[in-house]
Order: structure tokens, then sequence, then C-alpha cells
């Protein structure tokens, strides 16, 4: 967060100098679709080991209770 904005006065000075002298490329583009996460941060379990039995639900009526 910059709630007053200084960052973004940072930055944009910087971007601005980048600028002008030529080192911006802005024909680039990212795609998230092509950074691939480790196992660990996406939650795989180690070894692939199943996940412990699921803890019940609190507050929540049995919906075949009905």
């Amino acid at each position: 967060m910059d709630p007053d904005g200084t960052w973004d006065s940072i930055k944009q000075a910087l971007m601005a100098e980048a600028d002008r002298r030529g080192e911006l490329d802005w024909n680039s583009q990212v795609d998230s679709t092509i950074v691939r996460a480790h196992q660990h941060a996406a939650g795989a379990r180690k070894g692939g080991s199943p996940p412990s039995s699921p803890r019940p639900r609190r507050g929540w009526a049995d919906p075949a209770a009905g």
C-alpha cells in the first residue's frame, strides 16, 4: 500500500527517465500461465500422500437432514 503516493511517484519518475534513455521495452508482456510454481507453493503434500481426514464443519447444517 502506498497511501500518500510516494512510491508511485518514485516509480513514475524512474520509468520516465528510463523511457527517455530508451531503456524500456514497451513491447514486452508477461503471461502467468507460463510461470510454473514449485509443488510446495501449490500446497502439494510431500510424497503424494493423501490429506488427512476432513474436519467436521462447524455451524453448518447437514444437507441430508433437510
